[in-house]
């Protein structure tokens, strides 16, 4: 493993949580921050840390591609935000290696990182204007002043506040203090991004429309983007792929869609959405189960045999009135254009079936029916 630091590299105009970056640096790019960048290749290769007697990661193997926004998402204490903390350098694997288009960046200090970060809790500087908390990085760097703001100005109108760069922290809004540390991390045109849950301080309505000028400014950009954020919704509207964590491992690194219709683990298919889990009978040979008088076959090989659960999701649920299966609605939620139904099976499962509201009308609490699974492969899990 190289431990040597490199040559010198675009510094993150970002302050870290351990105070501001460090001045030296290689020369500074007249390149408009406009350009579209080239994106870096970054790889987890076996990471592990552990603090105390907890493991935060356990051998995590990950690779993002250039250009590409992929989203870690996963419960509190996961190992996300370790992961985000080991790339950034502000935090050291216990073992395992954090590549960079090839080159061993794990042991050399943040501030020498081409990487630029936005935190949760915004972190400008509230004695400087926006402006400047934009072109604070490039201060350091020794950038002159006619061209500091120069560069400011135009990533000011990247992230659409043109005209607030005379403002101080305290005379902005959240979502205009996030925009402004956005602007900052790219001012020096890192080829890393990363972003640490930088929406969950925001209120719904600021946090859409931002997460929405994040995805496009990354994409115009070309900027390789780590998202860590715990929010489903964010993950899958934001992501080209989602990487979902537990317990310090990957779990499943795929494209939302991917991720959503074809989960390859229970855990990955509880947590991102809802889901149901009813009772069924595996056959012998693992390949069928029987359950709501149907038998499905049986998504992926499994060691499973007898009692297990199917899990499966709301939308995916039939529901018709009547029948001698003694399933009764419990309950209705109005979601717009669609109604969940809330239903009992006769042994006491709650079973969630989303209708078009048109259709759920016709079965209101009290409703008798009748449940059934389109015919294809279904996850099964051991019973709870």
């Amino acid at each position: 493993m190289t431990t040597d630091p490199a040559p010198a590299t675009t510094v993150a105009a970002v302050p870290s949580p351990a105070g501001p970056t460090d001045s030296s640096a290689a020369a500074t790019s007249t390149a408009p921050v406009t350009d579209k960048a080239s994106g870096a290749t970054v790889q987890f290769v076996g990471l592990r840390r552990t603090f105390g007697a907890t493991t935060a990661l356990d051998g995590l193997d990950l690779t993002v591609n250039p250009g590409e926004l992929v989203a870690l998402l996963g419960p509190s204490g996961c190992g996300k935000t370790t992961a985000l903390r080991m790339l950034a350098g502000f935090e050291m694997p216990d073992s395992g290696q954090v590549l960079v288009d090839g080159e061993d960046v794990t042991r050399i200090p943040a501030h020498r990182r081409d990487a630029g970060m936005v935190f949760q809790s915004y972190s400008l500087f509230p004695h400087l204007n926006a402006r400047d908390n934009v072109a604070f990085g490039l201060k350091m760097r020794k950038t002159g002043k006619a061209e500091r703001h120069r560069r400011a100005d135009e990533l000011l109108e990247l992230v659409g506040l043109p005209t607030h760069g005379d403002r101080y922290p305290h005379q902005l809004s959240g979502g205009q203090q996030q925009r402004i540390a956005l602007a900052r991390a790219l001012a020096l045109r890192p080829r890393v991004l990363l972003l640490d849950e930088p929406l969950s301080a925001l209120d719904a309505k600021v946090r859409e429309n931002l997460r929405e000028e994040i995805r496009r400014l990354q994409q115009d950009l070309g900027i390789t983007t780590l998202f860590v954020t715990h929010d489903q919704e964010e993950a899958l509207s934001m992501a080209d792929r989602v990487a979902v964590m537990h317990a310090g491992r990957l779990e499943q690194c795929d494209t939302p869609a991917e991720l959503y219709a074809r989960p390859t683990t229970a855990f990955v298919a509880e947590f991102v959405g809802t889901m149901n889990r009813i009772d069924g009978v595996l056959a012998e040979d693992g390949k069928t189960v029987e359950l709501l008088g149907q038998r499905l076959p049986v998504d992926g090989a499994t060691e499973l045999r007898g009692e297990v659960q199917v899990l499966t999701r709301p939308e995916n649920v039939r529901v018709t009135a009547g029948g001698g299966q003694g399933a009764i609605v419990t309950g209705t939620t109005f979601l717009g254009s669609s109604t969940r139904l809330a239903i009992q099976l006769p042994d006491g499962t709650s079973v969630k079936a989303d209708l078009s509201t048109h259709d759920a009308a016709a079965l209101p609490a009290g409703t008798a029916v009748t449940l059934s699974l389109p015919d294809r492969p279904v996850l099964v899990d051991t019973r709870r």
